[in-house]
């Protein structure tokens, strides 16, 4: 009794946070569109807002990737940990890790592990 209660809360846990990381993505694009649309109508910056405007989109997909992520980890972890889910989770974070490194660059303009402009030392 108490492990399938266990399991069905699990399930349900891993569920939930999988749509909180669908949500932020569609909710992500959705706010960027509608600012992309009030800069690209009120700011005179006009080249600057479809720059803006893939930044906005980017982060609204990594912060949807990290909790699809997280969701995968409790549900091989938690709910099926065979070595096949084992190895399936590590093709997956394998190929959201290089997704997430990859829009970092698109959005930044550099490597996660490069200091940010004004935090370089001086040459």
């Amino acid at each position: 009794m108490h492990d399938s209660l266990f399991s069905t809360l699990l399930h349900w846990t891993t569920r939930s946070i999988e749509v909180a990381g669908i949500a932020a993505i569609v909710v992500g694009i959705a706010l960027a569109t509608g600012r992309f649309a009030l800069r690209h109508v009120f700011d005179s910056r006009r080249e600057m807002t479809f720059h803006h405007y893939r930044g906005d989109v980017g982060r609204a997909i990594l912060l949807g990737l990290e909790f699809l992520v997280a969701a995968d980890i409790i549900n091989t972890v938690a709910i099926d940990p065979t070595p096949e889910s084992v190895a399936v989770l590590a093709g997956i974070v394998l190929i959201r890790t290089f997704l997430s490194i990859a829009l970092e660059v698109e959005i930044e303009g550099r490597w996660p592990w490069q200091p940010r402009g004004g935090d370089q030392p001086p040459r």
